[in-house]
């Protein structure tokens, strides 16, 4: 008997972590969107429709479906040997796989909590895959000789593209879908791989926790981006940090054909890249409920109690006003993206770390798009790359590069504001 699933958190992490370390062949994701791809896109909407059932259907695509880039992770990268030889849940939540709570039946729930399931076992991983409670990992597990056998294992948009909340234990929970997974380390589960060399493996363990290269594996520069948030992208069509798409389907073909591994084509002159995987299609059909799902998600509140309500208010007025923050972090998504984008020397996150060339210039517009704000509270580290740990650190480096002349205690206020959007 065959049964193929979706994979809850502590499934996914197990997954995670083998299916990581095939990305060296392709890659996780990060956001593409103005350019207009030579692959025609469906007629898709910037605005979400109020279509709940197409809705519905593009919250099983965001979770469930793999576009049958099973053809890489198992019969080109045959992680799930990996999977099956080395990763048991305890690795698995180590590299930021999280376990959906929800796909846990009662019996299952009870033997975490009492040890009477093993967390360092392979097999708890492979009956967790069985569960589909692996988020953003889905696995076929087969009864082979009397024993549950992973035979093929594939990834979601959810893998880094969501989260949980953490109410059962550290790294299980419910799901909270357009949350970037930060604690996810795609480079150390690339790493896991015996077919990489030692210089590669340098390279990928040089990442960390929540971050990704899209591009690395076209240009072979090592210059990893912050896995980007998949809400509060309504309304705003410069969906990724350089703007190269016109929409959410662009970044999601994206993702789905070059880095992901998924059957379909994706092709892009401006940055020469040009992929097809298999003899069919199984992305543009369900790329607009897709995108309907991501353009339903808001984006999160700041919880209660989390910033201070006067100093945000006089936050607010500098923000408005001598700050100039306004002027480009403007609108209802405090963005400017849907009317243009912005040179590299305009951002306060360049240069690049370590030397790297320019984030833009590895891109489609060499541009940068201005970020929308709403939900900023919940996604440190900040800037395309990272580089800023705090909004602390991000209102100093504005102050800095654009010599506002704010004092402490009005880049204090300026950050409790950020922190109320």
């Amino acid at each position: 008997m065959t049964q193929s699933m979706s994979i809850a958190p502590h499934r996914r992490r197990l997954l995670c972590a083998a299916f990581l370390a095939s990305l060296l062949a392709a890659g996780c994701g990060d956001d593409s969107r103005r350019a207009g791809p030579v692959t025609p896109e469906p007629p898709v909407s910037p605005q979400p429709p109020d279509d709940s059932e197409l809705i519905a259907q593009g919250q099983e695509v965001f979770r469930f479906d793999t576009f049958g880039d099973e053809t890489q992770w198992t019969d080109t990268l045959r992680m799930h040997e990996v999977i099956a030889a080395a990763v048991d849940p305890i690795t698995a939540l180590s590299v930021g796989l999280k376990v959906d709570a929800e796909a846990l039946p009662a019996e299952v729930v009870a033997g975490i909590q009492d040890g009477s399931i093993s967390l360092t076992s392979t097999d708890t991983t492979i009956a967790l895959l069985k569960l589909d409670a692996v988020v953003g990992v889905r696995g076929t597990v087969e009864n082979i000789n009397g024993k549950d056998t992973l035979t093929r294992v594939g990834i979601t948009c959810a893998l880094c593209h969501s989260t949980v909340d953490d109410s059962f234990a550290p790294g299980i929970g419910k799901r909270l879908d357009g949350w970037p997974n930060r604690d996810l380390n795609p480079g150390a589960i690339i790493a896991l791989s015996p077919a990489l060399t030692a210089e590669q493996k340098a390279v990928y363990n040089s990442w960390g926790p929540g971050k990704y290269d899209p591009r690395f594996n076209f240009d072979h520069l090592n210059g990893p981006q912050v896995i980007p948030p998949a809400y509060g992208l309504a309304g705003i069509h410069s969906v990724t940090s350089t703007g190269d798409g016109e929409d959410l389907a662009y970044w999601n073909r994206y993702v789905g054909v070059t880095q992901m591994g998924g059957h379909g084509s994706f092709t892009e002159p401006r940055t020469g890249v040009s992929v097809v995987n298999g003899n069919d299609d199984l992305i543009s059909a369900v790329l607009p409920a897709l995108q309907a799902y991501q353009l339903s998600i808001p984006a999160p509140p700041p919880p209660d109690g989390s910033f201070d309500v006067a100093a945000a208010a006089r936050g607010e007025a500098l923000f408005m006003g001598v700050a100039r923050c306004s002027t480009c972090h403007s609108g209802p998504e405090f963005t400017d993206a849907n009317t243009r984008l912005h040179s590299p020397d305009e951002v306060a996150s360049e240069p690049e770390p370590d030397g790297v060339p320019s984030y833009a210039s590895r891109s489609a517009t060499k541009m940068y798009r201005t970020a929308p704000l709403k939900g900023l509270w919940q996604h440190p580290p900040y800037f395309h790359n990272g580089t800023a740990a705090t909004l602390e650190d991000v209102v100093l480096a504005y102050n800095t590069k654009h010599a506002l002349g704010l004092g402490a205690g009005e880049m204090a206020d300026l950050v409790q504001y950020l922190k109320s959007l």
